[in-house]
């Protein structure tokens, strides 16, 4: 019992409480796993641990202390011993209920932590009360593995209340759907085609990268990723790394970037550079029965056609020629409109020997883009 003054207790001694009742109460003693608390009765009110919180094996005195006040709810007016059993938690629930039902009538989003990741969702505790998060409201995009939201804050509303069912329900995927059609408005709402735009890495496939672009993904296709040839768009780019791309196209909520800059063409100046006579240098980079594609530059392949590799007769460009390989060749044909470039090492030979002629059959009649597209298949 606390010291109290005479008159203090003959005032106690002639009040009464009632079970359920609300008072309030001062703590005069914690220990582990109980406190007590004056409330004003003749008898000191106890606080049990599983009375105050639903968080299991935690010690009272790193929650509660000396001289702390709070409303508690009567459990029982005599325990069997004289004492008075206080409830906190269940009072708080009440309160809590009530804020939730608040709250789902007025749309209200609240923040929570998250007190428990379940196997179909995630619980979250507002002043004491219980609200289930199904998986499938967790997030806009499915998530197999919601360990990660273990102990984070996070935001909700309340989509379904009935407290007589037990049954509360949070939605945050509406908010994140709401959110991220504001994001994606007010992106497009200040964007255009010839943009130059900063982004992130968001997925990589075998056909291009997705780039977000904070409201809006982007697609960077494989094509567009350099004035070169990528082999694969998962050896140039990561998840996560930023990217610097400008707009292509935007066709609905559609949006295709390039990173092939106008300034970084290769085909600039392509007619002084690879005018026909010219003597360039290339590598080998892929072949077919009828000749051997050689990279002049980034984005630049020339086609050296099978009859043009030697003076002498060679049945197949693998016969002397291999990937990799670097080659001195004269440009015989450019036309920069369509973007074809033929090479003649032969020519090289036939410079030195006035007799001979290249023949200009043997490199007139090949679409480049063709064969290419064919040796991709």
């Amino acid at each position: 019992m606390s010291e109290l003054s005479f008159e203090q207790m003959l005032e106690d001694s002639l009040k009464t409480i009632r079970t359920g009742e609300v008072v309030d109460g001062t703590v005069i003693s914690v220990k582990e796993d109980e406190a007590v608390l004056n409330i004003g009765y003749k008898s000191d009110g106890i606080l049990t641990r599983s009375e105050y919180t639903n968080t299991a094996n935690v010690d009272l005195r790193t929650l509660i202390n000396v001289g702390d006040t709070m409303e508690v709810k009567v459990l029982k007016v005599n325990d069997g011993e004289g004492q008075v059993l206080l409830t906190y938690k269940r009072l708080a629930a009440e309160k809590g209920s009530k804020r939730l039902e608040e709250a789902f009538e007025n749309k209200e989003v609240l923040t929570a932590k998250v007190a428990e990741v379940l196997a179909g969702g995630l619980s979250v505790v507002v002043d004491e009360s219980r609200v289930f998060i199904p998986a499938s409201l967790v997030s806009d995009v499915y998530e197999k593995d919601l360990a990660k939201y273990a102990d984070q804050e996070i935001e909700f509303v309340i989509s379904e209340f009935n407290p007589k069912r037990r049954r509360v329900i949070g939605d945050r995927k509406q908010l994140l759907v709401a959110k991220k059609a504001e994001a994606q408005k007010a992106l497009f709402d200040k964007i255009a085609v010839g943009d130059v735009v900063e982004g992130t890495v968001k997925n990589v496939t075998d056909f291009g990268a997705f780039i977000d672009l904070g409201g809006a993904d982007g697609l960077l296709h494989i094509s567009e990723m350099s004035w070169g040839r990528i082999e694969s768009p998962k050896k140039v780019f990561k998840v996560g790394e930023p990217v610097k791309a400008f707009i292509k196209d935007i066709n609905g909520t559609k949006i295709a970037l390039s990173m092939k800059f106008d300034d970084a063409n290769p085909w600039k100046d392509a007619d002084v550079k690879y005018a026909v006579g010219n003597v360039v240098e290339g590598k080998v980079a892929r072949m077919t029965d009828f000749g051997a594609f050689v990279e002049l530059a980034a984005g630049v392949d020339a086609l050296l056609h099978v009859s043009q590799i030697s003076k002498d007769h060679v049945e197949k460009p693998a016969d002397v020629l291999s990937i990799g390989d670097v080659i001195t060749a004269k440009i015989v044909d450019f036309n920069e409109e369509d973007k074809k470039i033929s090479l003649s090492v032969k020519a090289l030979t036939a410079a030195a020997e006035p007799a001979e002629v290249v023949e200009e059959a043997d490199v007139a009649d090949v679409d480049i883009d063709a064969v290419a597209a064919e040796v991709e298949e």
